[in-house]
């Protein structure tokens, strides 16, 4: 029987057992936060920035993978990339890069918008925030297996629409994402649902070719089972009284549900002195000596905002 789970930060596996579906809940909230406010972003970067963690966290998940999975998007717009990826052990972490003018200047124009009418989401304005480029999936086995990557244009309103897109199109599966991301009482939080076709491959859960064609039969339950994830509002998402299991519980009582043992997720930075300092030593001398001030190198963690000191000669005589 599957553990209940009383907090967030985890990622929760599920199967819909009368049309053979197979998804994850995502739900985030000390993590996120963390995450967020380890940086000094803008509210419109830390809500697009927590859409890239949330949707790298539910797709990594549906993936066996030993090692690094990564979610990185680049644009020529105000932001021009937000990058998070997530460890097979569950650490995950995130950044992003942007011009601040550009920003601000997009954030005007967004400001036009109702809040009823833009809502908290990303719709409307991705292109006028990341532009034109690409959205890239990234799994790195390290040395054990060549790196795999699938890439898909940014296009469409949101985020969420490239990775449906990439999906429905690239891997010919279909994939419904429903993702919610916000502020609550002071903390960012994330909620993220995601259901897709299993393979077919017959068994118990076959449909029943008697009573009506299997094909019609799976885009009923497609249909149905969008229908009922589209039921869930921003507001039990991401709402502290509602835990994963009560939500999938409340949308799919009548499917024939079975929920499984979460995968917790925890926010750690991969950086450390030894990483940076080897970093400094692949450098051109040049290079070095610009960084350099008083013989020492400072160099902040772009992920988590760390600031290391190396001095620059004892560096280079080790």
């Amino acid at each position: 029987m599957a553990k209940l789970d009383l907090s967030g930060d985890m990622i929760r596996p599920f199967q819909l057992e009368v049309s053979s579906l197979r998804g994850r809940i995502v739900r985030f909230n000390e993590v996120l936060d963390d995450i967020l406010k380890a940086h000094d972003y803008p509210p419109i970067v830390n809500q697009l920035l927590a859409e890239t963690i949330t949707l790298c966290a539910m797709l990594s998940s549906m993936l066996k993978f030993d090692g690094i999975f990564t979610l990185q998007t680049q644009g020529d717009g105000p932001i021009s990339m937000l990058i998070a990826d997530v460890t097979s052990k569950g650490e995950i972490r995130g950044c992003a890069s942007f011009n601040e003018e550009r920003v601000a200047v997009a954030n005007k124009q967004l400001a036009a918008f109702s809040r009823k009418e833009a809502g908290e989401g990303s719709d409307n304005h991705l292109a006028q925030l990341l532009g034109k480029g690409h959205i890239a999936f990234t799994v790195d086995h390290g040395l054990k297996t060549e790196r795999y990557q699938g890439i898909v244009e940014l296009k469409g309103k949101s985020l969420v629409e490239c990775v449906q897109h990439y999906f429905t199109q690239s891997e010919q599966i279909d994939t419904g994402i429903k993702m919610a991301v916000g502020e609550r009482d002071g903390k960012w939080r994330s909620a993220g649902l995601m259901l897709q076709h299993m393979p077919e491959e017959g068994g118990e859960n076959a449909p029943d070719k008697g009573v009506r064609d299997a094909s019609n039969l799976n885009e009923d339950d497609w249909r149905r089972a969008m229908i009922l994830m589209q039921s869930c509002t921003e507001e039990e998402l991401l709402s502290p009284e509602l835990n994963a299991h009560a939500i999938l519980i409340r949308l799919f009582h009548e499917e024939g549900i079975r929920i499984f043992d979460p995968v917790m997720v925890r926010h750690q930075c991969r950086c450390s002195q030894e990483r940076v300092e080897n970093v400094l030593k692949m450098m051109p001398d040049e290079d070095q000596e610009e960084l350099t001030e008083e013989g020492i190198v400072t160099m902040k963690c772009e992920f988590c905002s760390t600031d290391y000191k190396i001095n620059i000669k004892m560096n280079k005589d080790a």
